[in-house]
């Protein structure tokens, strides 16, 4: 009886232990599994927080074709903005290795005020730097206010299927008038000046408010087509219908004298700059842009643009 006790307590002990074991190797694995999700995040941090593009010490203080990323609509607060490609601009310029300076074009327009300023600083930084020449290289597209900045350019590459044009300005909006009828809905509007509701989606369209927005649109699209007659010079075959707001494919621009040949972002570089090394000056999101986009930050940029694109504002 006593050597049945004896065993019974043994295996118990036994077993005890190694159910205490199974246990610490648990959370051993646990604690490991930890300690690398936390290098994992950490790691990931790191990555995100350093700009890795190294610009010019890419290419070991060599001649070099510096280039500048417009995509996208042209906008204040997005990755076309004026303050962005205005900062990338001006650093691509400064730099003493730079012998050729490419922006390329991805846009269908967007704001007036910002094209303009992005214009007017190309070309500051052009007589700056007489000795860098400023080239244009359009993707996809280059509308509107896309081409207002590439009019800035000392010449334009296309490629043949580019879409190129769009000259011209637009307003819109929409008008909620007919529907609140529908509803039994009633307009209350009080201002202080007797044109301070204008353009109101929720009033009557009043005529002489559509005639002051006509002229105001003439004035801004007077505007684009100097800066294109100035930056395009002779080069330009104008028609009836170029500043019409009509777009063209890039190998009619061509013929047009909208645009000066064909060419990539490569071959440019390669061929007219004569600097096949390029580095990218694009000033590209902050950390905190970052983490700020993967929290809804996005979802306000959205809507921004979709309010640009919808609001009576003026639009190239």
């Amino acid at each position: 009886m006593t050597d049945s006790n004896s065993s019974w307590e043994r295996e118990l002990v036994t077993k005890l232990a190694n159910e205490a074991l199974l246990e610490q190797r648990k959370r051993r694995r646990w604690g490991i599994f930890f300690k690398l999700l936390t290098f994992a995040y950490v790691t990931f941090l790191l990555i995100v927080m350093v700009d890795w593009s190294g610009r010019g010490d890419l290419t070991g203080g060599k001649k070099h074709t510096a280039m500048v990323e417009l995509s996208g609509l042209i906008a204040p607060g997005t990755d076309a903005s004026a303050e962005r490609v205005n900062a990338s601009l001006q650093a691509a310029f400064k730099d003493k290795n730079t012998q050729g300076v490419i922006v390329r074009i991805n846009s269908p327009g967007g704001s007036p005020v910002q094209a303009q300023t992005i214009y007017d600083e190309m070309r500051r930084l052009r007589k700056k730097y007489p000795d860098i020449p400023l080239y244009a290289v359009v993707e996809d597209i280059c509308a509107s206010g896309g081409y207002f900045v590439a009019a800035g350019a000392d010449r334009i590459y296309v490629g043949r299927a580019s879409i190129v044009g769009s000259i011209g300005v637009l307003m819109n909006g929409f008008g909620f008038t007919g529907l609140m009828d529908k509803l039994g809905v009633e307009r209350r509007l009080i201002t202080a000046g007797e044109n301070k509701g204008m353009l109101d989606p929720f009033s009557p369209l009043e005529e002489k408010d559509k005639e002051y927005i006509k002229g105001l649109m003439k004035d801004i699209h007077e505007q684009f087509v100097g800066v294109v007659r100035e930056g395009r010079g002779k080069r330009l075959k104008e028609t009836p219908d170029m500043f019409s707001g009509l777009i063209w494919t890039g190998q009619k621009s061509v013929e047009l004298g909208l645009a000066d040949g064909f060419g990539s972002l490569d071959s440019v570089a390669r061929d007219v700059i004569k600097a096949e090394d390029i580095v990218d000056y694009t000033v590209k999101e902050g950390f905190a842009e970052k983490v700020a986009k993967r929290f809804g930050a996005s979802v306000a940029s959205s809507l921004a643009e979709f309010a640009l694109r919808a609001a009576w504002v003026p639009r190239y």
